[in-house]
């Protein structure tokens, strides 16, 4: 009897989702920037429930937020701004570093630690309706993304 119960309430549970918010973004994160740097990337996982796209973004904190992706061109790393990343439907796309991510350019202050930096995703459903989510992206030390394990005992 138990089970059944159970299978039911995850059964409304996606539901819920499906009719709720289509797109869910966790770990959304900012790199820290110091004085005189006017760019830096933010990184977060997106979710959408459909199939949809990320279009665009802005921020206050920036004149300009575009989308970019590192790619191998031949056997060089470059970086370069894409107009779109499709979010297939129940599948996480990561903007991470070394991968998609989204740059905010021409920053109004240098961002630190601790702060939040609002940015909006410009996300386009597969209605084609162009939709908004405002996202509150945490700002980490500019080596957050290469934490070293085992060293954090040496003061």
């Amino acid at each position: 009897m138990k089970h059944r119960i159970l299978g039911a309430a995850l059964i409304l549970a996606c539901l819920n989702l499906a009719w709720g918010q289509e797109v869910t973004v966790s770990k959304p994160w900012v790199r820290g920037s110091v004085a005189g740097q006017n760019a830096t990337g933010a990184f977060m996982d997106v979710l959408a429930s459909q199939d949809s796209s990320l279009v665009g973004a802005s921020s206050p904190l920036a004149k300009s937020v575009e989308i970019h992706e590192m790619a191998m061109e031949g056997d060089v790393m470059r970086m370069r701004a894409v107009k779109r990343v499709a979010l297939p439907a129940g599948k996480a796309v990561e903007f991470k570093p070394g991968g998609y991510h989204i740059m905010l350019i021409g920053l109004t202050k240098p961002l630190q630690k601790g702060e939040t930096v609002p940015i909006e995703l410009f996300l386009r459903g597969k209605d084609q309706k162009l939709s908004r989510l405002r996202v509150n992206a945490e700002v980490r030390e500019l080596g957050a993304a290469a934490v070293m394990e085992g060293h954090d005992h040496h003061h």
